[in-house]
């Protein structure tokens, strides 16, 4: 469903991703590590397409269709949606207007913020006074009105308390459609087949791995994308030696 291929990736004169080359099928969930400054924010960004990160190389696709040049709105519409890690403040916009534009009409924005502990927000600017833990409600809830097939999540963990970490950790697996007692009684076969929702997941502190059972980790350092391997294995190595090490390792 989405096939990366070459990719090569500039911002300004500065090479940011360096001949990457990623395939994510229908039903699965990658996560993504790497150091701060390695390039993965650039890559959930390029995949959906801002200006800014310039395909110097390269191919990205999505459902069979090539989007490397395709604007953000249109990949939108086509089933690609991102959870930002610093998204802005919208004053004059209302929270539950963006959940009904996001949703077309077709959920109710108040049903949907009582899933994420969020309707008391729906009057407020968004994200205007909003804590950390309260923005990642606020991208959950937009993110579950959109309903798209390929989820981008940039660091869901950034920024929420302990407390509330379950509560984004959960709402991330019903939307990848990984929630285990949804999925009760049936063999890891049957799950995969019927889940049609993909994930990209950006992690530093490995939190979500308590919540969302990933297919696969990658390790993305200086750019170069590699180490593909299980994510809590991926994540026990960079934990012991650091990333450099893991990286090393590898290639």
């Amino acid at each position: 469903m989405l096939q990366i291929e070459d990719l090569q990736v500039k911002v300004g004169d500065k090479e940011i991703l360096k001949h990457i080359n990623l395939e994510i099928h229908t039903g699965e969930t990658h996560v993504l590590f790497g150091p701060n400054g390695s390039g993965k924010t650039s890559l959930l960004m390029t995949i959906m397409g801002y200006p800014q990160y310039r395909v110097t190389g390269g191919k990205i696709s999505f459902k069979g269709e090539d989007i490397t040049d395709m604007p953000v709105n249109q990949r939108a519409q086509l089933g690609i949606g991102v959870s930002y890690q610093r998204p802005p403040t919208i004053h004059g916009v209302k929270t539950r207007k963006m959940v009904e534009i996001c949703a077309k009409g077709k959920v109710d924005a108040e049903a949907l913020a009582e899933k994420v502990n969020f309707s008391e927000f729906l009057g407020r600017d968004i994200n205007a006074g909003f804590s950390g833990g309260e923005i990642k409600r606020s991208e959950l809830l937009q993110l579950m009105a959109q309903d798209p097939d390929l989820l981008l999540f940039d660091e869901p963990e950034s920024g929420v308390d302990l407390e509330n970490i379950p509560l984004i950790g959960n709402a991330i697996s019903n939307l990848l459609q990984r929630d285990f007692k949804v999925n009760a009684g049936k063999t890891q076969k049957e799950r995969r087949k019927e889940r049609t929702k993909m994930g990209l997941i950006i992690t530093h502190t490995g939190f979500i791995l308590d919540y969302v059972t990933a297919d696969k980790g990658i390790l993305l350092y200086e750019g170069v994308l590699t180490c593909t391997s299980n994510p809590r294995e991926i994540f026990r190595c960079i934990s012991e030696v650091g990333y450099g090490e893991c990286f090393r390792c590898a290639v």
